[in-house]
């Protein structure tokens, strides 16, 4: 029988309606999330840690960075033959994301959470928990990088999103659809997800900001990038990967001064490309040297940019990571 670290790290999973405030708070111990999954001992063995108990918007990058870590040593063990991993949904997809980048195993590490607290109907977390232990205990999920399972649901770290701000199947890969599910306590996979990268880091010591687009939108912002010493800029464009034309001018003043820029749309589906050259277009923009982010999010290509940067990638390389699937045949 597979032994599955199970390490609690917070969110809505732990947490119970406070009758004072009428509000979901931290509140459930690991054990007692544990207590709710029953029959699981006929699948894995479980040891269960606690890494935090903190609401998904406390989720820090220092955190991530000391998350990371703590896996890390945890699925070095021979004993451990996968990990799951609780987590608030707000920033759960970065902070799997940043455990795809950072962490390297064969060993299966799953993510999942609830939507629904323990004082809800249909509280979802024990449903959850169960099937990510099952993933994490399945030889199928090996070098599948980090999955997120949500919802009888497997989808890829690098792809998926919260495309919901309450639907307990919130979480979903844009364009693709999930890489698998689980059935009947099976894992059973459809597709392969290409091209995980790894990043070794020690220390997050960069600043990445992310701006978004809007129509006559100010310039105020990357100005101010600038001012205060950000390493790298995320513009989430318009439509096919466009910007106002008054944004051209701070985005070459920002590339000038050695600050990597990289770009993304604010459609939930579709990848950017430099399909027009009017001003604004994604031409003029990867002209000025500006990277196409594909088709990710601009919180995850902050993450990976973070990273890179923090690990002393130069431009070429960066541009490199970013983009190697967006002009091949």
């Amino acid at each position: 029988m597979k032994k599955i670290a199970v390490v609690f790290n917070g969110g809505t999973i732990s947490m119970k309606v406070d009758e004072k405030i009428h509000a979901a708070v931290p509140n459930l111990t690991g054990e007692e999330i544990m207590a709710k999954v029953r029959g699981i001992e006929d699948y894995a063995e479980i040891e269960d840690h606690t890494f935090s108990s903190l609401p998904s918007p406390h989720m820090t990058i220092e955190l991530m960075t000391a998350l990371s870590k703590f896996i890390t040593d945890l699925i070095k063990r021979d004993d451990i033959d996968g990990v799951v991993i609780t987590h608030g949904t707000d920033t759960l997809e970065e902070t799997a994301y940043f455990l795809d980048l950072t962490i390297k195993t064969n060993k299966p590490i799953v993510v999942t959470g609830a939507m629904r607290s323990s004082s809800e109907l249909g509280y979802d977390g024990p449903a959850n928990l169960t099937a990510a232990i099952c993933t994490a205990a399945s030889k199928e999920s090996e070098g599948r990088g980090v999955l997120v399972c949500f919802n009888g649901e497997l989808n890829s770290a690098k792809e998926v999103t919260k495309a919901n701000s309450m639907a307990l199947n919130a979480f979903r890969t844009p364009n693709f659809g999930p890489i698998g599910i689980v059935d009947n306590n099976r894992v059973i996979f459809y597709r392969e997800v290409k091209d995980c990268d790894y990043i070794p880091i020690e220390k997050v010591t960069e600043k990445v900001a992310i701006i978004k687009c809007a129509a006559g939108i100010e310039n105020d912002f990357i100005n101010l990038a600038i001012e205060n010493g950000y390493k790298g800029i995320v513009v989430e464009a318009l439509g096919r990967g466009n910007v106002p034309p008054t944004m051209v001018e701070p985005i070459k003043r920002a590339i000038d001064k050695g600050i990597v820029v990289v770009l993304t749309s604010r459609c939930f589906e579709g990848r950017v490309y430099d399909s027009y050259g009017y001003a604004g277009g994604g031409k003029e923009l990867t002209n000025l040297g500006v990277i196409l982010g594909e088709s990710m999010p601009s919180q995850k290509i902050r993450i990976k940019l973070l990273l890179l940067l923090s690990a002393k990638y130069g431009y070429k390389d960066i541009k490199e990571s970013f983009e190697k699937n967006l002009y091949t045949n």
